[in-house]
């Protein structure tokens, strides 16, 4: 009889050991990645979330920045470690959702088998500026009348084929039934520097790259890609004012490989929209260009659903190819 008893007592160890290694969670070190170079934005905003993580939970939280091939090696390496919450990544608009469809099973990733988000943690508006040297259109329905009347003359630049930015241009074209000239650029700086110059007419790009061109008047902003009016900008109108339905903004979320236990994900997700909802967070983003957000693990995995099937539309409509 003792010795049954003492199998069931062993048993019992067993079965609570997962649990009680999830609720002492992290153990250790966590290794964030960011699937850009420092500096940037989203490298900024991964940071100011670790540091609130490394000072919750006693361990460090060390950002290690793996970028390359359009976020997809960093993005990887996520995917591919050990679903333990020891290693947490961040990813983007074209990680998530944009990626999927211009590779299809090509990529070395698949977000809905190989992953699972945490929490959505910003939306970055893009707008929609012209050279004021180049295109004398100043609101939206006049920039539409410019490009029926003169089709692929107009030029608009991104940074790169399949980016965010443009398939935003992709997107405009095939709701306005108008017709421009693609210009990809490795980058949007680059494609900055052209815009600048007068090289290209026109492009929708985020809010913290081209704003400070708006204000000195190098760049005229026609409208925003948000939804509805910015706060950045209230005074600045919506392309969906025009166009309704439009809708071409960048995001951010934390993610984890699949697999990773339940009570981990809620746990990072509960400190980490905890923490954008700080009045101070809110700020800091809002200083950035961004607006915070706060949205759970499956509410996230829903909205990054809805974001693929509206994107892959688009890129199907356009014949997008990767050369």
């Amino acid at each position: 009889m003792r010795s049954i008893w003492l199998v069931l007592a062993s048993a019992l160890v067993l079965a609570a050991s997962p649990a009680k290694a999830q609720d002492g969670y992290p153990s250790k070190q966590v290794t964030v990645v960011v699937p850009f170079a420092a500096g940037g934005t989203a490298d900024i905003f991964a940071r100011m979330v670790s540091n609130h993580l490394q000072a919750k939970f006693g361990k460090p939280f060390v950002v290690e920045n793996v970028g390359g091939a359009g976020s997809i090696l960093g993005v990887t390496r996520v995917a591919k470690s050990a679903p333990d919450g020891i290693t947490l990544g961040l990813a983007s608009t074209s990680a998530l959702a944009i990626n999927p469809s211009l590779y299809g099973p090509k990529l070395s990733y698949q977000p809905d088998k190989d992953l699972v988000p945490v929490a959505q943690i910003s939306v970055v508006p893009n707008v929609l500026v012209v050279n004021p040297n180049k295109i004398k259109a100043r609101t939206v329905p006049e920039l539409i009348a410019y490009l029926k009347a003169n089709p692929d003359k107009v030029s608009f630049g991104s940074a790169g084929v399949g980016t965010s930015q443009h398939l935003a241009s992709e997107l405009f074209q095939q709701m306005t039934g108008t017709k421009m000239v693609h210009v990809p650029y490795k980058g949007s700086s680059q494609m900055l520097t052209d815009l600048l110059s007068g090289q290209i007419d026109l492009a929708f790009d985020n809010v913290p790259l081209l704003l400070p061109q708006v204000k000195t008047g190098q760049l005229a902003l026609l409208a925003t890609a948000t939804p509805k009016r910015a706060a950045f900008d209230p005074e600045a109108p919506a392309v969906a004012e025009f166009l309704p339905g439009f809708e071409a903004v960048a995001w951010h979320g934390f993610i984890v490989p699949a697999g990773t236990p339940k009570p981990i994900v809620e746990k990072l997700s509960a400190e980490i929209r905890a923490f954008m909802q700080q009045p101070e967070t809110v700020q800091k983003m809002a200083e950035l260009g961004a607006t915070a957000v706060a949205v759970d693990s499956e509410p996230f995995a829903a909205y990054i659903n809805a974001e693929t099937a509206r994107w892959k539309k688009v890129i199907e409509v356009a014949n997008i190819k990767l050369e």
